[in-house]
């Protein structure tokens, strides 16, 4: 018994059959087409179809954006401002003028940018600055120009106000003007009302020697009185010297020439020192000659004589009576200086005649070779 379905399956190996014994086999036989009723199968769809794999997404570097006009970054790179003077030095209360000036076109407004007396912008290639009276310590001072393509250019004015020294003083701190040798002293130099005191260059002098250079690291713009100090140890040969000091303002190259200096008044220094007693220990002198030994100091030294204990005034003329052994007391206003001298009276031709005799000779001798 058949089921259903089964003719049909024996028809179709009998056509295969058929088919393949008909026909030879080639490989280059395509397939047969469809039939015109027949169309291919679309996705359905909730029929899922694979996708090729894509690279991972990425997104393309920012590029700046280019200006509207090639000149205007160049502008801000560089200012085609000048200044004149490049730099400005002003004594306080003096007047003074200062030009800007754009070196180029494309720039549609120029101006200053100032506390005092700041002129009106302008819409031409330079501005000055022009002020009557500089009546201020702490200021700056700008130039501005706005271009045309947009942004601002400006530069600074470096810009210096001074006031050269009031009065300049010297002085020794704390003590009455009398100076003690040896010692140790503080030479003072007072300036005053003076600014900057940061450029200011103290030098203090003996006579025409200079001691000593200094400079004050005070910052302050402003007028100042400072006082700068040196110290000194003054011995016998500065009595009598003069001391002062001089103060100078150096204000580099755009300021005064020569530069500002203001002079102290002379300080005539009185040295204490003393008594210092010069005297050899046999003491030689003729019969007649006075008798006496080099004694020196400040106040001048009392000298007292002794022979044999006993102050002695020793004689205007003395003889061979007056030979011995002195002591000699020198007292001054610091110390007491003692001395003990054999004197020798030398009579007639004595060993003293005898020696300035054989150097009479000698010079003799010298001069007659000569000739």
């Amino acid at each position: 018994m058949f089921t259903p379905g089964g003719p049909i399956t024996l028809l179709l190996l009998t056509s295969l059959v058929g088919s393949v014994t008909s026909s030879p086999v080639s490989i280059h036989t395509s397939a047969p087409p469809f039939p015109p009723q027949v169309s291919p199968p679309s996705p359905s769809p909730t029929t899922m179809l694979p996708s090729i794999p894509s690279p991972p997404l990425s997104l393309p570097a920012p590029t700046p954006p280019l200006p509207d006009d090639p000149r205007e970054s160049e502008e801000k790179v560089s200012c085609p401002l000048m200044l004149w003077p490049p730099v400005l030095v002003v004594r306080f209360g003096d007047p003074f003028r200062a030009n800007c000036s754009v070196q180029r076109a494309g720039f549609s407004l120029l101006g200053w940018e100032v506390s005092l007396a700041a002129p009106e912008p302008t819409m031409d290639r330079y501005l000055v600055w022009s002020v009557d009276r500089m009546s201020k310590w702490n200021i700056r001072a700008t130039c501005y120009a706005l271009s045309e393509h947009g942004g601002q250019c400006d530069i600074s004015l470096p810009l210096l106000v001074y006031k050269p020294p009031q009065v300049v003083s010297i002085s020794v701190s704390s003590h009455s003007g009398i100076l003690f040798e040896g010692q140790r002293y503080t030479l003072q130099c007072s300036v005053q009302d003076v600014a900057p005191v940061g450029n200011l260059t103290v030098t203090f002098y003996r006579g025409q020697r200079s001691l000593g250079r200094l400079q004050s690291n005070n910052t302050e713009s402003k007028p100042v009185t400072e006082v700068f100090s040196l110290e000194i140890s003054p011995r016998k040969e500065d009595n009598g010297v003069q001391y002062w000091c001089e103060a100078r303002l150096e204000l580099g190259a755009e300021g005064p020439h020569p530069p500002l200096v203001v002079k102290s008044q002379n300080y005539t220094a009185t040295v204490l020192f003393g008594p210092q007693l010069t005297c050899p220990t046999k003491l030689r002198v003729r019969e007649g000659e006075r008798l006496g030994c080099e004694v020196i100091g400040n106040p001048e030294p009392s000298v007292t004589w002794f022979r044999d204990g006993q102050a002695v005034v020793l004689p205007a003329r003395p003889g061979r009576e007056h030979a011995g052994k002195y002591t000699v007391l020198a007292t001054g206003a610091l110390e007491q200086q003692n001395f003990t001298v054999e004197v020798e009276i030398l009579t007639g031709r004595g060993a003293a005649n005898s020696q300035n005799g054989q150097f009479l000779l000698v010079v003799l001798l010298q001069v007659i070779i000569g000739l």
